[in-house]
């Protein structure tokens, strides 16, 4: 490993994060939280020690840190080797795959049941998820009857109350009879988005209801029922809605974190979906999970989506979602933050490494720095390709024709997962989350509840006034974290009135526009406010309390407090929360106007922004730094390289850098107070920006293409004289799934200086592109935009000789192995479905372009 000054490390946040070099978090523990994880979907549990180890193996090689267990259904032809779930085989199967695990640095998540939500064989109908119904004039309990979705052998049954303690907590009875028995268990137990359908009641809701809330619900039973919105109805309703978000939160969440935590795991948990207030379900696991599912529709030139996904039907992911997440890890101090990670980026056979490096960038960017694909399916080594797949997930295994490059993208997930992990938040205000003011508005949800889903955040997020003023400062580049009614009672004020809440500090709380807030809230701000904290009202004051007992006079306790806190030099009131939030002193980052995501975080004296150019606004300018500092230095997540950047002293004290990073491109910039040193070399920063691209040339020789490895066997061999798809060159190569070499030779101007280096712009590419420059390899393409850099002294004035080995989709030979070997598709329950949920048929696919298709330039 290459030694690099401690000065250095400190000052820029290094990580000794080195190619092909062990990162710090695979010394310090057996296994790597910094290298992707994935779902690994165990059909029908017919797994075997030989098969576990083998892909173990192929998973470690390609540098993955670790596996999610979801036991799922089953394989058609299998029946005899399927394990029932929890049973002493399948308890053994598992030890060894923790095992094995352990062996090879792997760690291993386990959902605590099969399928989702919870549920199994031990449910009975007195534990069971329950809704209610009025009967008689009054209240009563009845079964919502649902069944454990995808359920895996040994796992189907009805599904739990997620509002009982005593029900999970004999739910759990089964895990601790057997897993918790074993020597060898998983690091973490997981819980899937809440999607207990139409569940909106418990058996003892009612008690629980006059004892929190001071009255019977029975007695105002006409205003439950009520739908036309009368102040009475929704006062009514939002007492109901906090009752059910509180026995989720004491009933399920609590319940199951603990139970995790006495038995030595961690609890990884996705709240989303959950009637409750998401940021409160978040904070009580060990690892909040959110969930990317779809892509994202990000203008970056060249990046390609499904035309068959249907935004309408399915949504698309949204950062202000993720935040979520995000927020309560800062704010509780948790280390990791989890997504599940590339859920239906397109149809089968058809995601590029390409269309999957952005989605991961807005993770990123939105505080996520622990991603599992989703995911990865077990399959036997007997199982022809393309093996055993899950119906609806993206195909990150070892049957996929991303297989051989995927280590370039665990690799670049590792380097910036190791800087997100070790480091701690730098955003400047919390924006309070008016979770009442949702509750006031009709659910749409099954079971007349609001469930907070991370699909389709137009239907609830978006059309708050809390929604529209995030997507603003977002936009405007302030760096946010959400906080809830509960998590305020965590912040201190230190200071200068600066906001504490564990290592997170804060500048300034934000209240968007919000009709309801709890007395009991306002004074929480009311106090901060005292102690000097910055307070933000978005408009005006609220002005009415949530929820019926006691509303007039509980209101009157409430505008009371916002007029004295409205007298307050410290409070802000107004429509211009921009300009308040200036006076506050939070910081402004104005280059995010120019279509450029980021983070901001802290590594010792050290600031760190990860930036993702996601748009096409950006090329190459100078951006103000809102962070104080006399260097600046540039760490590329994927070649590895830490290059220092010009500066100048921008307007207001601000610091201004010189980045170049085009749509599709990241990196990390790492801020510190004063110039860096490496192993006794002390690195000045250039003095000027870079000299812009002197010129270009585009390669307008004929090519020759070969095909080489790949399905099905293709021995033509042609010449193009433009660069066109493969597939226009007869039936076979437009079938042909693999691998294929273009050469060509080129001159270049007499004037042009070798001595510097040049880049190589390969224009479209599809998929990965693996180059070579006379007999010398320069690197592999495989994100937009698809550029290899030649180094200096590597090219001739006349002669060159350009070899690109390009791999395509599987999508072409699918379009003729799904007609030839329709058999193929053998699974249980849903078995496989196209992007549509429609039976999967890719024999009437037309052909997807492959390739090189340039134009193909070389700039200097």
């Amino acid at each position: 490993m290459q030694r690099i000054g401690l000065r250095f490390c400190r000052m820029v946040g290094c990580l000794l994060i080195l190619i092909g070099g062990p990162s710090v978090q695979a010394l310090a523990q057996p296994y790597n939280t910094a290298r992707p994880w994935t779902y690994w979907w165990w059909m029908g549990s017919a797994v075997n020690e030989k098969d576990i180890t083998h892909q173990l193996e192929q998973f470690a090689k390609a540098g993955l840190g670790g596996v999610h267990i979801i036991p799922i259904y089953g394989a058609k032809g299998y029946e005899q080797q399927f394990i029932p779930f929890l049973s002493d085989r399948w308890l053994a199967v598992f030890s060894h795959t923790v095992r094995e695990g352990k062996r090879l640095g792997l760690g291993v998540d386990l959902t605590t049941g099969t399928g989702w939500p919870f549920g199994g064989p031990n449910v009975t109908p007195e534990i069971a998820a329950k809704q209610w119904k009025v009967e008689n004039g009054k209240l009563t309990t009845t079964l919502t009857k649902q069944q454990v979705k995808r359920a895996a052998p040994g796992g189907a049954g009805l599904v739990v109350d997620y509002f009982s303690s005593e029900a999970m907590q004999r739910y759990l009875q089964r895990f601790d009879s057997t897993v918790n028995q074993l020597p060898d268990k998983p690091r973490a137990v997981y819980n899937d988005s809440y999607e207990a359908y139409g569940a909106n009641w418990t058996t003892n809701f009612l008690a629980e209801f006059q004892k929190r809330r001071g009255y019977d619900l029975n007695s105002q039973l006409p205003a439950l029922l009520d739908t036309t919105g009368s102040e009475i109805s929704v006062r009514v309703h939002q007492d109901y809605h906090q009752t059910l978000s509180e026995l989720l939160h004491d009933g399920f969440t609590a319940t199951w974190t603990n139970w995790s935590r006495q038995r030595g795991y961690q609890s990884r948990n996705q709240a989303h979906g959950s009637p409750g207030n998401l940021i409160d379900l978040y904070a009580l696991a060990d690892i909040p999970e959110t969930e990317s599912f779809g892509s994202s529709r990000f203008p970056i030139p060249g990046l390609r989506v499904d035309e068959n996904y249907e935004v309408d039907r399915f949504g698309t992911p949204n950062p202000l979602a993720m935040k979520f997440a995000s927020s309560a890890a800062h704010l509780t101090g948790k280390k990791l933050v989890s997504s599940e990670t590339g859920t239906w980026l397109a149809d089968h056979f058809k995601v590029s490494l390409a269309q999957i490096k952005p989605q991961i960038d807005e993770l990123f960017t939105s505080g996520i720095n622990h991603v599992f694909y989703h995911g990865t399916t077990y399959s036997p080594q007997v199982a022809s390709w393309p093996g055993w797949l899950f119906y609806a997930s993206t195909n990150y295994g070892p049957s996929s024709h991303s297989w051989p490059h995927l280590p370039l993208l665990n690799q670049y997930v590792e380097r910036c997962q190791s800087r997100l992990q070790n480091s701690q938040p730098d955003n400047d205000m919390l924006v309070y989350f008016p979770m009442h003011d949702l509750w006031a508005k009709p659910a749409k949800s099954s079971g007349g509840t609001h469930q907070l889903e991370v699909h389709h955040v137009d239907r609830w997020l978006l059309q708050l006034p809390f929604g529209r003023l995030c997507e603003q400062l977002q936009k405007q580049g302030f760096a946010v974290d959400f906080i809830s009614d509960a998590l305020l009672k965590r912040l201190t004020v230190g200071r200068n009135g600066v906001l504490q809440s564990g290592k997170a500090t804060y500048r300034v709380i934000v209240v968007p526009a919000s009709t309801f807030m709890p007395e009991t809230t306002l004074q929480i701000l009311s106090t901060l406010a005292k102690q000097g904290a910055r307070i933000i009202f978005e408009k005006a004051m609220p002005q009415q309390v949530p929820g019926y007992q006691n509303w007039q006079g509980r209101t009157n306790e409430l505008r009371q407090l916002g007029r004295s806190l409205e007298k307050m030099k410290n409070v802000a009131v107004g429509k211009d929360v921009a300009t308040a939030l200036a006076q506050s002193g939070a910081r402004r980052e104005s280059w995010a106007e120019r279509g450029l995501s980021f983070i901001r975080k802290k590594h010792g004296d050290t600031t760190q922004y990860f930036v993702a150019n996601l748009s096409n606004q950006f090329t190459e300018d100078w951006i103000a730094l809102s962070t104080a500092g006399q260097s600046v230095t540039s760490y590329n997540p994927l070649t590895g390289e830490t290059t220092p950047l010009a500066t100048r002293s921008g307007k207001a004290g601000q610091l201004d850098v010189w980045l170049r990073l085009l749509p599709g491109q990241s990196c990390f910039l790492n801020v510190v107070p004063q110039q860096v040193e490496q192993a006794g070399r002390l690195i000045q920063p250039p003095s000027r920006r870079p000299l812009p691209e002197a010129g270009a040339v585009t390669l307008s020789s004929p090519w020759q293409i070969q095909f080489g490895r790949g399905r099905p066997n293709v021995t033509t061999t042609a010449t193009m004289p433009a660069l066109t798809s493969w597939t226009t060159l007869g039936d076979s190569a437009a079938y042909f799934s693999g691998t294929a070499r273009y050469t060509t030779t080129f001159d270049l101007p007499a004037n042009v200086d070798l001595t510097r280096s040049f880049t190589l712009d390969l224009g479209d590419v599809r998929e990965v592109a693996e180059v070579r420059l006379n007999g010398q390899p320069l690197g592999t393409a495989w994100c937009l935009p698809y550029l290899v850099t030649i180094p200096a002294s590597q090219l001739k004035k006349q002669g060159n000789r350009l070899e690109v080995d390009v791999t395509n989709l599987s999508a072409n030979y699918m379009r003729l192995y799904d007609r030839q070997h329709p058999e193929w598709k053998r699974f249980y329950d849903i078995n496989i479905v196209d992007i549509r949920y429609r039976p999967f048929d890719a024999s009437r696919w037309e052909p997807v372009p492959s390739g090189l298709l340039g134009p193909v330039r070389m700039k200097w």
